[in-house]
């Protein structure tokens, strides 16, 4: 076993919209993975599959948990949802060279709303948390995901 300690730029962005405003345009703005593109895989329709993904936006949604819905069991009512987001062929550019960066890919950002009623994305910076990897291959695509999810999410925000 090795342990290693990293530095990662934790950022949040405040919405100026109300949680479910942000929501849709959050979702509006990315859009969904079509999940297909795996059964194409699976069935050996490589060439199919790459159309599909080539075709994607640069960000899509992959998956989304309500993690607000949780605190129920503690009797609260709050408003969070976990977002996977990316874009899978952006992630194969990383783990082809390091697999081990499948650990971040896709990307987690949290869209919740304070029990102030602050609504703000959370998400941790995609070159510190994949920087750790050492590979200058995926620092570039980390690097070029930083400006494309803080200007996707800041967009959305106003």
């Amino acid at each position: 076993m090795t342990t290693r300690t990293i530095s990662i730029q934790h950022i949040t962005i405040v919405s100026n919209k109300s949680f479910e405003d942000t929501r849709s345009a959050f979702e509006k703005a990315l859009g969904r993975l079509d999940e297909n593109v795996f059964v194409l895989l699976r069935n050996g329709q490589v060439d199919r599959a790459m159309e599909v993904l080539e075709s994607l936006p640069p960000l899509v949604i992959a998956g989304v948990r309500d993690h607000g819905i949780l605190l129920k069991v503690w009797g609260q009512d709050r408003k969070a949802l976990k977002y996977d987001c990316g874009n899978a062929l952006t992630a194969t550019k990383m783990t082809r060279h390091q697999l081990s960066a499948g650990l971040y890919a896709p990307l987690r950002v949290l869209l919740r709303e304070s029990g102030e009623g602050e609504v703000a994305f959370e998400y941790d910076r995609p070159s510190d948390v994949f920087g750790q990897l050492g590979d200058s291959n995926v620092d570039a695509v980390a690097k070029d995901l930083d400006v494309l999810i803080e200007d996707t999410l800041r967009e959305v925000a106003s």
